[in-house]
């Protein structure tokens, strides 16, 4: 991505430490996390330092190459740092079978996340296909550069009609309680792509007032049928574009699909702490005695959605 002129990943090798984004810090400044162990790369992906399920399996991989000395005691951290997004289990099973080969973990880590990269560049190339002149796109969470490594799931397609000269606007959720919807803007400000940021609940009024043509949305875990896991608000979103005859679809590669799972009721749902809906940034915003449930994803059933965009291609169903 494009920062002030400079290229730059989400995460990176950087000698013997792995580097990130800061995204706690995003958009008000831009700050670097250094990761030295597997411990750090642990809390940054549990504190939300990186996020997105590509992204988040970069980081495990490269935790792995960190932790390679105690490869299965690095893989049960690692594993426990966050429970929905399946690349972080598909990623920590790759870097595995790669140490227990005896395969330069550094090297292993690399090539997973180049192929990462990669896979998402094909999406945007596919995705763009959907997307004529003055589409009207809606979007949740944030699927950009920042929880991919680099590209997008969701918002490669955007990238790719952009560079097109396609004209777009691209409506994008708020998304509480963290707010991702302003790294997605923030992404979209540095491409110079045309967009607004809207609260998530106005995403039904644009739709009903017909000024929404397509929803684009990324993924944390898609089951063997298709039901998918993605950011919270994100199944309303599906159920409101299929009301109102809008196409849905689901940017997302291999990585994130879970053959071992049935359907969408075999997702785990991570359950968040409270002081990400009673405070903001550090101010208390509720009383004490406010009581929270804060799950960080719903799963949207197959029947909502239109097509998955993969690096091999548009399917209009998984399997």
């Amino acid at each position: 991505m494009n920062i002030n002129g400079t290229q730059y990943r989400a995460i990176w090798q950087d000698g013997n430490v792995i580097q990130f984004i800061d995204q706690r810090k995003l958009p008000y400044s831009f700050e670097i996390f250094t990761a030295r162990t597997v411990d750090d790369v642990a809390f940054a992906i549990k504190e939300m330092v990186v996020r997105g399920a590509p992204a988040i399996g970069a980081a495990a991989a490269y935790g792995m190459a960190l932790g390679e000395k105690e490869a299965q005691k690095s893989a049960d951290i690692l594993r426990s740092s966050r429970p929905t997004a399946y690349d972080l289990f598909y990623a920590i099973e790759y870097m595995v079978h790669a140490i227990s080969h005896r395969e330069n973990a550094f090297v292993a880590a690399s090539t997973y996340v180049e192929d990462i990269i990669t896979r998402c560049k094909k999406i945007g190339e596919n995705g763009e296909k959907l997307i004529n002149d003055n589409t009207r796109i809606l979007t949740h969470c944030n699927a950009g550069a920042l929880a991919t490594v680099d590209y997008g799931t969701a918002l490669a397609p955007l990238r790719a009609a952009h560079e097109k000269n396609k004209k777009i606007f691209v409506l994008v959720d708020e998304t509480r309680p963290r707010l991702q919807g302003l790294l997605t803007a923030w992404e979209l400000y540095q491409e110079n792509i045309p967009h607004a940021l809207i609260a998530d609940n106005a995403a039904g009024y644009f739709m009903k007032n017909k000024e929404i043509d397509l929803v684009i949305v990324g993924a944390d875990r898609i089951a063997k049928n298709g039901d998918f896991a993605n950011k919270i608000g994100t199944y309303e979103k599906a159920v409101l574009a299929k009301e109102n005859d809008i196409p849905f679809y689901i940017a997302a590669p291999v990585s994130t699909f879970d053959p071992k799972l049935k359907d969408g009721s075999q997702i785990v749902i991570e359950e968040r702490g409270r002081k990400e809906l009673t405070e903001i940034k550090g101010t208390t915003i509720m009383p004490d005695w406010i009581s929270v449930k804060n799950p960080a994803f719903d799963v949207t059933p197959q029947k909502y959605v239109t097509g998955y965009i993969t690096e091999s291609g548009i399917r209009k169903k998984w399997l």
